[in-house]
């Protein structure tokens, strides 16, 4: 798996494109910036739009040439942040510390989803916030990205039932288009949460 991904961030073009997500985008427009945390990060577009902004961001990903590409980005952009490597189902999140996490299509098996889900709500900061937008279980019928494995999708209750200790907030299961890159185009079937930690 980890090699598959290295082998596509390996390519010259950014796979997902150069600009951020557009519901990290829209959701971080009211927001105050602070410490904010990226799993799964890839090749740096999210995490470069959050430090234009003046967010503190920590990136992740378990793939070098991702992080290699991410790096070159913030460079192109005159931005930094930190990224490390790491499988995250292995990684020892530091509770209460950051103001902001957002998983963007980061998909999970379902023993790790669970370990890597309570590890992130952990590290919340009382107030802080979780956003997460991912394929949906109705993806299997589109051909614009994501897991081609149904184990691998989620729905909003199954997000209910990972965050359920959290105040949700907002979440919406949908049909979107989406144009980010090559590998995320056209119709597709998406879930969106956003939740915090209660104070």
């Amino acid at each position: 798996m980890k090699s598959s991904w290295n082998e596509r961030y390996a390519q010259q073009e950014y796979i997902y494109g150069l600009e951020p997500n557009v519901f990290f985008r829209q959701t971080l427009a009211a927001l105050k910036p602070g410490k904010m945390l990226l799993p799964g990060e890839g090749e740096g577009r999210n995490a470069s739009w959050a430090a234009r902004l003046g967010w503190d961001v920590d990136a992740i990903d378990y793939s070098e040439s991702g992080r290699e590409k991410a790096l070159l980005l913030a460079n192109k952009l005159n931005v930094s942040f930190n990224y490390s490597i790491s499988e995250l189902s292995e990684t020892g999140f530091t509770p209460d510390t950051y103001d902001f996490i957002a998983l963007i299509f980061v998909h999970f098996p379902e023993h790790q989803r669970e370990i890597v889900h309570q590890n992130l709500i952990k590290s919340l900061k009382p107030g802080g916030i979780i956003l997460i937008e991912a394929f949906h279980k109705s993806q299997l019928q589109y051909n614009s990205g994501g897991p081609k494995n149904a184990a691998l999708l989620y729905d909003a209750n199954l997000l209910i039932k990972d965050f359920k200790e959290l105040d949700i907030k907002e979440l919406v299961e949908s049909t979107s288009h989406l144009n980010e890159g090559e590998w995320h185009k056209g119709p597709a079937a998406l879930v969106r949460m956003i939740a915090s930690r209660k104070l």
